[in-house]
């Protein structure tokens, strides 16, 4: 183990920080084959008509047969093309549903591959952690735990089915933030829903925070590595937006405060989609304000008129955690070099003696 000046960002491969005042084409789409989960309402509805319009096959994988059925019976006729959009009815919560799904988008592909994967199924379900119920039975009952099911477990599946299809797609070559997207017909890309919820504590909301903190660490450690295996991995982190995964009571806290529209996620999410040069980057989608930038570098709430103001609804994420990370690594590093010094030929032989140890006679191999 030896320190390194350049610390970790040195070894990441991303795409620059995004710049949202240049511009893409919904057009790059054209011709790709997406699997997105749960498709059939909100989010995912507004992400498969979007690129369904713009000449990509759309698989939609959902648990309502009757809303994912319907919307895609919609979209073939909207758009005129039989492989516009496929319903396949999915549990993501059940892996040979999974496996089930991304069996279907190959074979209603029409080249026979998956270019993109969005893993967008994701629920908020009543919240028991912290109320066990009646405290005078003899025993506490089990709490549902079907958000994590959904919200982690889920998205676990999905994405290592991803993994598992995206190299396999005819046509398609590693990601490279060097790639010209208009002439990129073929892509291996996974986009990951996270929340505000994955960035800040949701108050009475901890099993919904707790598996979008997850999304968001599984896409900070996936992206680290995602030019060595060739797949381009983003989030997109909505803030309250106004659909039906948010109960009355949080749109009456939030009641003044402004919320997000459906059309600025689906935007976020096809800006990663389609420009394919975007590698390992978050954005985050909140109500549509108007900002200017001052002299100190903070944004500030200005009226439309203002000269030099921008409105935006869409922020970066995490657009230089690696770079903040070197810090705290070169110190680590540092310390733990002088520990191995500090041990040195004996430390080392001790440690090879109780590995060998481990694997001739088994034991030491207690676990915390």
């Amino acid at each position: 183990m030896t320190s390194n000046s350049t610390g970790l960002s040195a070894y990441i491969k991303q795409s620059p920080p995004l710049d949202f005042s240049i511009p893409y084409d919904d057009a790059w789409v054209k011709d790709r084959t997406i699997v997105v989960t749960g498709g059939a309402s909100g989010f995912g509805a507004g992400f498969v008509r979007r690129w369904a319009a713009n000449g990509a096959t759309v698989i939609i994988g959902d648990v309502n047969v009757e809303k994912g059925d319907a919307l895609a019976r919609a979209i073939r006729k909207e758009t005129g093309r039989d492989r516009a959009a496929h319903f396949v009815h999915c549990d993501v919560t059940n892996w040979q549903s999974q496996v089930n799904l991304f069996k279907e988008a190959v074979k209603w592909s029409p080249h026979g591959g998956i270019d993109t994967v969005v893993a967008n199924a994701g629920i908020q379900a009543n919240d028991r952690l912290q109320q066990p119920g009646d405290l005078g039975a003899a025993e506490p009952q089990p709490p549902n735990f079907a958000t994590m099911d959904v919200n982690v477990t889920g998205v676990l599946y999905t994405t290592h089915l991803a993994y598992y299809w995206l190299p396999k797609n005819p046509g398609s070559k590693p990601c490279n933030m060097n790639s010209v997207p208009d002439k990129q017909t073929r892509d291996r890309n996974l986009v990951l829903l996270g929340s505000i919820a994955s960035l800040a504590p949701i108050a009475a909301a901890p099993l919904y925070g707790a598996s979008k903190h997850a999304v968001l660490g599984l896409f900070r450690s996936l992206r680290s590595t995602s030019h060595m295996e060739g797949i381009r991995v983003n989030i997109v982190l909505p803030y309250f937006i106004d659909t039906a995964i948010v109960p009355p009571m949080a749109k009456l806290l939030l009641a003044g405060g402004g919320m997000g529209k459906v059309e600025d996620v689906v935007e976020a999410a096809t800006r990663l989609v389609a420009d394919t040069r975007i590698l390992g980057r978050g954005i985050v989608v909140g109500p549509k304000v108007t900002i200017k930038q001052d002299e100190s570098g903070e944004f500030k709430l200005v009226n439309k008129d203002t000269e030099g103001s921008t409105e935006t609804a869409l922020w970066e994420a995490y657009a230089d955690d690696w770079e903040e990370v070197d810090a705290f690594d070169r110190r680590v590093v540092k310390l733990l070099n002088a520990v191995e010094q500090a041990r040195g030929w004996v430390g080392w032989a001790t440690d090879i003696a109780k590995l060998v140890g481990y694997q001739v006679f088994g034991y030491g191999g207690e676990r915390s």
